[in-house]
């Protein structure tokens, strides 16, 4: 499959892109946030995960659940393997928005952080 075609979803436009991934091109695009938007969606494509994790207390038991999302994109074909990961998570309280989670999520480079304070 020499053509792929998708909708950019950079900006509200929403242009038809028509993507030759074997020549690394991108037509429809009426800006160049498209077309990288279009190469990158066919050779390599990304997500922002965003979930919950579990807040335990001092015995180990379940009491709430945490907001938690990576801080930027991680490839597609490994979210099932970062939820795994994120799933793990046993945390306590004092939480903070913005404090790290997990450093390095699957050796990507992301860190995993809180968006919700929990006292």
């Amino acid at each position: 499959m020499a053509t792929q075609k998708l909708v950019c979803i950079v900006c509200p436009q929403g242009c038809a892109l028509e993507v030759d991934v074997e020549a690394g091109t991108v037509s429809g695009n009426t800006c160049k946030r498209g077309e990288l938007y279009g190469l990158a969606e066919t050779t390599n494509p990304t997500r922002t995960l965003t979930t919950t994790a579990r807040i335990v207390d001092e015995n180990g038991d379940f009491v709430d659940m945490a907001p938690v999302r990576t801080s930027g994109p991680i490839p597609k074909g490994r979210l099932f393997d970062a939820m795994k990961e994120i799933d793990a998570l046993r945390l306590r309280k004092p939480i903070r928005r913005g404090d790290v989670l997990i450093a390095d999520l699957l050796g990507t480079g992301t860190p995993v952080v809180a968006t919700r304070d929990f006292d």
